[in-house]
């Protein structure tokens, strides 16, 4: 016994890294957040001047949140944005995994390379990229349009949420992609002799046996679709800085809680608009999790 416990302890010992990195990068941040969001920062002056009194309000914050039209106006902004995002950010992924499972083997290399090249940008630089594709001065997409005699200006409030959906969906294929082509690789391939043998076709093949099989991996890259959608911000920040009419600071959760902490300075308000906004996430994941599950079932 005294042997299994050291090597259970030396087994264990290997985690500790890990354990170390996220209590310091997640769960101290969360408690120093749970912290400052139930006190509140006031001037004893007018106007803001005056010296600063820290007092504790307890749950005051979280009330102003829960009733705040401006926070609850950004966040069903995200919620229809993510109602047509994800589904065609997850069926295109899933799309591109069934073909190159379909391909063979060199060519899906090749292809899975240069799927994956948009994830592997990071995000303000591939922003800055599709900012000047869209620009309707010397950007190439508004003069292809116009070709066609369509006069197409991205950064109207038309066509942003469009314009941010495809940055989304361009930086998300790849990854998506990769996961579900990764699940579609450990599916038994004596399972698709069987069914040729059968008679099926590949469209029947890939519809009846690969997509039940990666459902698992749709319900993860679903689940991190989500999260990232409702906490956008890159993308509609940098469309602020062409487009401040359409975009507005508080066009987000994200970004309110952006503004209240660096620009307005309410930091202790906004700590607490992030507590509900990891509420909500973690509500909505939850739902999409569970109600996934049932149908599986």
């Amino acid at each position: 016994m005294a042997w299994r416990r050291i090597q259970a302890l030396k087994g264990a010992s290997l985690t500790f890294p890990f354990l170390a990195g996220f209590s310091l990068f997640v769960v101290v941040p969360v408690i120093m957040a749970l912290r400052e969001s139930v006190f509140a920062r006031r001037s004893s002056g007018g106007l803001g001047f005056g010296a600063q009194t820290v007092s504790f309000v307890g749950l005051d914050n979280f009330a102003d949140g829960f009733q705040d039209p401006v926070f609850w106006g950004g966040m069903l902004r995200v919620f229809v944005y993510a109602i047509v995002v994800v589904p065609v950010t997850q069926a295109l992924s899933l799309a591109c995994a069934l073909l190159l499972d379909a391909a063979r083997r060199r060519t899906a290399a090749r292809f899975r390379v240069v799927l994956l090249l948009p994830y592997m940008v990071p995000g303000v630089i591939a922003a800055m990229i599709w900012l000047f594709q869209y620009s309707p001065a010397v950007g190439p997409l508004s003069a292809f349009f116009r070709l066609f005699g369509v006069e197409a200006n991205f950064y109207s409030g038309e066509l942003v949420w469009v314009s941010i959906g495809n940055m989304a969906l361009w930086g998300a294929l790849g990854f998506n992609m990769l996961i579900l082509y990764g699940a579609l690789q450990s599916v038994p391939h004596e399972i698709f002799e069987a069914a040729r043998l059968d008679g099926a076709g590949e469209l029947r093949i890939a519809m009846s046996i690969k997509v039940p099989f990666v459902r698992a991996s749709l319900v993860l890259t679903s689940l991190l679709s989500i999260i990232g959608t409702l906490q956008l911000f890159n993308e509609p920040l940098l469309f602020r800085a062409v487009t401040p009419e359409t975009i507005t600071k508080d066009f987000t959760p994200a970004m309110m809680i952006y503004n209240q902490a660096f620009q307005v300075g309410n930091l202790n308000y906004a700590t607490a608009l992030s507590v509900v906004l990891a509420l909500v996430v973690g509500i909505a994941s939850a739902i999409i999790y569970r109600f996934t599950n049932r149908q599986e079932a």
